[in-house]
């Protein structure tokens, strides 16, 4: 009776300490944040920025993983099929949810499979002229592609929101500008200042220091109204060059399945630093606001912006192989 006793004290005990590693509070390990594109580009920047602050607050190594390719459609489908358990995030936009089910031939519903987390900021785009085409205007630009159609080039990720921007801008101008594919933001930056091409649109957060250096010369902007500290700059509305505002609002998702109260967690930890004036001036210097939410409205935003990046598809015309 006292071996049976003792083997029964066992197994509670056993079961006690399983008990215990399951309750372990979130979260017990590092987290992955996976980033579709490579380093350099604004999608990036600004997931590190978030990085560093939810590392401080969660007390865990927030490993930023680079997955380029297929307009992050990569990196979106390593997620959706992760482990449910919150150690797997993405950085993404708004825009993805809209652009991607109607460029790849997708086997899951992103909107279905990823679960918003929380919107972090809005990260707006201007359209920029390197070296390699002096122009001082966009007026000038569209002029000048107009006397040489197909002699001026720009650059972009393929079927990302700065893509479908420069193609709905060229469609209003009636301009033939050829697009050079890239994998990310910054690789196309570096050639863009190296002179390999021409032009290209892109986020505040990674060209707001090489327009304020001179290294490119800012057109116009893909806002609703003039940057504060960029008001000789018009916008691409008011030049007659796109019909509406398109900015870039970027947040973090995670596989469908996590439970509740980890959504509910990384939201309040991520809202906290977007919140705190030390994240606020970092983001500042990138020109780029902070945007908080909860999922719910997350969520909303999303059901909003999908089906008009959609139609920016449908608009440009742009495919993929």
């Amino acid at each position: 009776m006292m071996m049976s006793a003792r083997v029964v004290l066992s197994a509670v005990l056993m079961l006690g300490a399983a008990g215990h590693a399951v309750a372990q509070p979130y979260p017990s390990k590092p987290i992955k944040l996976v980033v579709g594109f490579p380093a350099g580009g604004a999608t990036d920047t600004t997931a590190r920025l978030i990085a560093s602050r939810m590392q401080a607050a969660l007390g865990q190594t927030i490993v930023v993983e680079n997955i380029g390719g297929a307009g992050g459609s990569i990196a979106a489908k390593q997620v959706a099929v992760a482990a449910p358990d919150g150690y797997t995030l993405m950085m993404t936009t708004t825009s993805a949810f809209g652009t991607m089910p109607r460029l790849y031939k997708l086997d899951y519903d992103p909107v279905k499979a990823l679960v918003p987390v929380a919107t972090l900021v809005v990260d707006k785009g201007v359209l920029v002229a390197g070296p390699a085409w002096p122009v001082k205007s966009v007026q000038e630009a569209v002029a000048q592609a107009k006397a040489a159609p197909g002699k001026f080039n720009y650059g972009s990720a393929i079927g990302i929101g700065p893509h479908f921007v420069f193609e709905l801008f060229k469609r209003k101008a009636g301009v033939d500008i050829t697009h050079v594919p890239y994998r990310g933001g910054g690789p196309m930056i570096t050639d863009l200042i190296g002179g390999q091409i021409h032009a290209t649109v892109n986020g505040k957060s990674v060209l707001r220091q090489h327009i304020a250096t001179g290294k490119v010369r800012a057109l116009g902007v893909s806002a609703a109204r003039r940057w504060d500290d960029m008001k000789d700059v018009p916008t691409l509305m008011e030049a007659g060059f796109l019909d509406a505002p398109y900015d870039t609002l970027f947040g973090i998702v995670a596989p469908a399945g996590v439970p509740a109260p980890v959504v509910e967690r990384l939201n309040a930890v991520i809202n906290e630093g977007l919140r705190s004036a030390e994240m606020r001036a970092s983001l500042d210097k990138l020109g780029i606001e902070p945007y908080v939410s909860t999922p719910a409205e997350f969520a909303k935003l999303v059901a909003e912006e999908a089906p008009r990046w959609s139609e920016a598809v449908a608009l440009t015309g742009i495919k993929v192989q």
